[in-house]
């Protein structure tokens, strides 16, 4: 194993292995690669971003910080379907549903700004895995459906629609894993967890940029439910 792989086991045996959670949310930095082993063209432009070989994600001990009876929701994009599952098995958990993300444009409509070799990706998988024995969704979860219709928030950046969701249908206590910013209730691990503050350049292409007032030659965007304000001259 690389460095790398063993500073973050352990980091995370030191964080969180003494704990035992009964809900595990995580969204692993996933890295796009092609046959060749090369970054696909179309994911050139997420370079700038940190992001973890597949068997460095399966070699997290998670299995060490669960319950007897744990659900997980993982994070995996479309291209990567596969690769999530092995992940959800080496982590020691059973896949049984999905949650579907769309992400929306201001107007309702698809937002396709998203990068895809075959088709452009206007939604990503949320999977849902089990581990123990009565390992069922809590009742509101019985109700729920597996959908989620929101605005495109910062790169990569899921949405806070997601915890009330997750709340409600498993089980505490919760870890949210490669977290950005801490969560009330959650136990929160990565290294963005204890703070995240976006840039410009992270709501560059970011639909949830919500209007533009200009004002003497230059614009003022009021960003996400953070209440960002970035002054950027035309």
């Amino acid at each position: 194993m690389s460095d790398q792989t063993n500073e973050a086991i352990s980091d995370f045996r030191r964080s969180v292995s003494n704990l035992q959670f009964g809900t595990v949310l995580a969204d692993p930095p996933w890295q796009f690669t092609n046959r060749t082993g090369k970054v696909a063209p179309e994911h050139r432009r997420l370079n700038r971003y940190g992001t973890m070989h597949l068997e460095e994600i399966k070699a997290l001990p998670v299995c060490e910080a669960l319950a007897p009876t744990a659900h997980l929701y993982l994070w995996v994009p479309n291209a990567l379907l596969p690769e999530g599952l092995e992940v959800m098995k080496a982590w020691g958990f059973t896949y049984k549903s999905n949650i579907i993300w769309h992400k929306l444009r201001k107007d309702g409509g698809s937002d396709g700004r998203g990068v895809g070799f075959y088709f452009r990706n206007v939604t990503e998988i949320l999977l849902f895995g089990i581990r123990g024995k009565n390992a069922r969704t809590l009742h509101l979860g019985r109700t729920q459906v597996n959908y989620l219709g929101t605005r495109k928030r910062e790169h990569s950046r899921k949405p806070d629609e997601q915890y009330p969701l997750i709340e409600g249908c498993s089980p505490g206590p919760r870890l949210e894993m490669f977290a950005r910013g801490p969560r009330p209730g959650w136990t929160v691990w990565g290294n963005q967890s204890e703070s995240y503050e976006p840039t410009w350049a992270t709501y560059s292409h970011n639909s949830a940029t919500d209007r533009s007032i200009r004002e003497g030659g230059r614009t003022r965007r009021d960003v996400d439910n953070r209440q960002a304000r970035l002054l950027v001259t035309d």
